[in-house]
């Protein structure tokens, strides 16, 4: 079945870097958009960034836009979030989803991964 595993969450000082990874199984990643997602305490969860399957195209949200990159790895069936000069604001569960592009610009994939926290505090 399809599965949805992030890494590379943790605590890290303002300013500093992290690169969040998801690695799916069940499918083949070519044929599907990825996207990740992120929920902060008491507040909605938000799209920060995604990635078609045809062309590579991309779309940040204006929060992150300059700071965060996604990318693809379809040999290893990954998609990475490179996340630098992390800002406290950007603490929060941070998740993978796949599905239509399409379904993932309007928030709603059908599969998720279980999550994995990032922390930005001194």
């Amino acid at each position: 079945q399809v599965q949805l595993v992030e890494s590379g969450g943790g605590l890290v000082q303002p300013g500093g870097s992290l690169r969040l990874s998801c690695a799916a199984s069940g499918f083949t990643l070519d044929y599907y958009a990825i996207g990740w997602f992120r929920q902060a305490p008491g507040k909605e969860r938000e799209g920060v960034s995604l990635i078609s399957s045809s062309d590579g195209s991309t779309y940040y949200a204006d929060s992150v836009k300059g700071r965060f990159t996604i990318s693809r790895d379809n040999a290893k069936n990954t998609v990475y979030l490179q996340m630098n000069n992390l800002k406290p604001e950007d603490t929060a569960v941070y998740y993978c989803a796949t599905d239509y592009f399409g379904k993932l610009l309007a928030g709603i994939p059908h599969y998720w991964g279980q999550g994995t926290q990032v922390i930005v505090s001194s």
